[in-house]
């Protein structure tokens, strides 16, 4: 039976706050998070030291959404669900996180949508534990494994569980574990909690360079990612509230502007440039490992934020499986709701 550890103390009493604070419908208030006469814009990012998620905090020190005139903040939450919690009790103005978080959000009432789509695959790996590898060559095997996802019902679990399920191993034949990212991910490996698991650069490259794990599937490319789940899987994006959107079109437009410029950037300069250009403490005193994560993962990115329509349909696809939200709704949900390519169109190219 698949089971998944239990959240610390801390951990719920987030998410109780959380919860209070959802109370609170963003759908009645236009200046929800900022934004609108000059205020303040705030944006959480679903782990701000992510590589998948480096456009946000590297727009912000390119100086690009100043260049816009906008004041934008930026903050953190590692766990998606909780990202997504902010934003639609009306504390954020909006999420750079998952695409998929859209189409889930959807089939509980709520309107959210892509406003830019920053990444075109996962930018997720599976690696497995070095002592394990010569047990676990491909998802056939992870029968009988403890598998790390960030945690239940995140996109890693839902990629994991479509993965096992395309193998031939049913849901219910191994365990999944909540290991979360960084540090928690990499102290899972180490002491055995999992035998393998989903998770992102700089985790991926710091596991990798130490020997502790090995690399089964890389979907932080186009063909890996086309290989493992057999097409495009849309992954990194800035999702707002559709009534946020329509009240601040001229803000979004110069988000998406701002965040655009940056992926043109991204494709214009070498792995070591962009690394140099993000916070030190990022390379967590290991700025070649940094570079090497970012040179890994960097290939991700859009040039264009458009988003690939039949990349939405594939997340679709996969969420209708193994979503308890989706499952069952498939045909209920449209897709023209959960994403546009309205500001990125008009946004200018570098």
């Amino acid at each position: 039976m698949r089971t998944a550890t239990r959240v610390t103390a801390a951990a719920l009493a987030a998410a109780t706050a959380l919860s209070l604070s959802a109370c609170r419908d963003s759908r009645t208030s236009s200046s929800a998070g900022g934004g609108g006469k000059g205020g303040t814009i705030k944006i959480m990012v679903g782990g701000i030291d992510k590589v998948i998620y480096l456009p946000a905090k590297l727009t912000e020190r390119l100086g690009y959404f100043k260049e816009q005139g906008l004041k934008v903040q930026l903050l953190t939450e590692p766990a998606g669900a909780q990202a997504e919690n902010v934003m639609i009790s009306g504390d954020v103005a909006g999420v750079v996180g998952f695409y998929d978080h859209t189409i889930d959000l959807q089939t509980k009432n709520k309107c959210v949508k892509s406003v830019v789509q920053l990444a075109d695959v996962p930018g997720e790996a599976e690696v497995v534990s070095t002592s394990k590898a010569g047990q676990i060559a491909s998802p056939a095997a992870f029968k009988g494994k403890k598998l790390g996802v960030t945690s239940p019902g995140s996109s890693t679990d839902f990629l994991t569980q479509y993965l096992a399920t395309k193998n031939g191993v049913p849901t219910s034949g191994y365990t999944t574990v909540k290991a979360g990212a960084g540090q928690t991910f990499i102290a899972a490996l180490n002491n055995g909690g999992i035998d393998a698991g989903m998770t992102t650069d700089p985790t991926v490259a710091q596991l990798t360079s130490t020997g502790k794990a090995k690399i089964m599937l890389d979907m932080r490319t186009e063909a890996g990612a086309r290989a493992a789940l057999g097409g495009l899987y849309p992954s990194s994006s800035l999702y707002m509230n559709c009534d946020y959107v329509d009240a601040h079109k001229a803000d979004v437009q110069k988000l998406v502007n701002a965040l655009v410029k940056t992926l043109g950037w991204i494709k214009a300069h070498k792995p070591a440039e962009i690394a140099a250009k993000m916070p030190a403490d990022y390379a967590g005193g290991n700025p070649k490992l940094y570079e090497k994560a970012v040179s890994d993962s960097i290939g991700m990115f859009n040039g264009d934020g458009l988003m690939p329509a039949d990349g939405a349909k594939n997340v679709l696809n996969v969420l209708a499986q193994f979503s308890p939200n989706v499952k069952g709704k498939k045909d209920t949900v449209d897709l023209s709701k959960t994403y546009t390519t309205e500001f990125a169109s008009k946004a200018p190219k570098q």
